[in-house]
């Protein structure tokens, strides 16, 4: 049994090492190369943890020997175009100037109801409407519609607006003070102390999140009661 429990272990904090190597992605948004190695990894840890009779080693060493070489291959990739094209693929155009270009939905094997399917997920439900649509590496459709179609920005309607907005900062999370942010914010225990008695509360304890903003707003949210 610890056995069990102690190649498991091994395995799981080598391979959730082997994913944090290939830099934060979601499953979507992984290139062909990087999918195939994920799903690799996987396979490759699952021997060691079922079969006992398999030394760790055997499963241990292919895994290393995989990020070790998809480490190698981004670093080439890094400094070589033609490499890294080889490797990842490149974009491709699917609408061009309002023009659809079916030899390149072809090369791709992406349906029109795909296409499609994609614009409306994306707010377009007329084709008409989109001046580019690129097909990324990853699969997702970039889109970018004709100047008619997007919304007016503040510069397009010539208003001046100050720009101060910043993101709220996290002071207390889920009853813990977050000591660094607070100091960060230019805030000490005194302030804090008065901002929740403000609220009725005594304790940081009794506080599930509380931020405060660039204008000096405190948003505070006070912990719910356990039944």
């Amino acid at each position: 049994m610890m056995t069990a429990f102690a190649r498991t272990v091994i395995l799981y904090f080598l391979i959730m090492v082997g994913l944090r190597l290939m830099g934060k992605r979601q499953i979507g948004e992984l290139e062909p190369s990087e999918l195939v190695l994920a799903l690799m990894l996987s396979d490759l840890a699952t021997v060691p943890m079922q079969d006992f009779g398999t030394p760790l080693l055997a499963g241990v060493i292919p895994i290393v020997t995989l990020l070790a070489l998809s480490m190698l291959l981004s670093q080439i990739s890094l400094h070589s175009l033609r490499f890294r094209a080889l490797v990842c693929g490149t974009p491709s155009v699917l609408i061009h100037n309002g023009e659809l270009l079916q030899a390149a939905m072809r090369k791709n094997r992406y349906t029109l109801d795909e296409l499609l399917e994609e614009l409306r997920e994306q707010g377009y439900f007329n084709i008409q409407d989109v001046k580019f649509a690129i097909l990324e590496n990853s699969g997702r459709l970039s889109i970018l519609p004709w100047s008619r179609c997007q919304p007016p920005t503040a510069e397009d309607l010539h208003i001046k607006i100050q720009d101060t907005a910043v993101p709220p900062a996290v002071l207390i999370s889920d009853g813990r003070v977050l000591q660094q942010t607070l100091a960060a914010c230019g805030k000490d225990m005194a302030w804090l102390q008065k901002t929740l008695a403000k609220q009725k509360l005594s304790s940081p304890r009794d506080v599930f999140l509380l931020t405060l903003d660039g204008q000096g707003k405190v948003l505070c949210i006070r912990k719910e009661e356990r039944l």
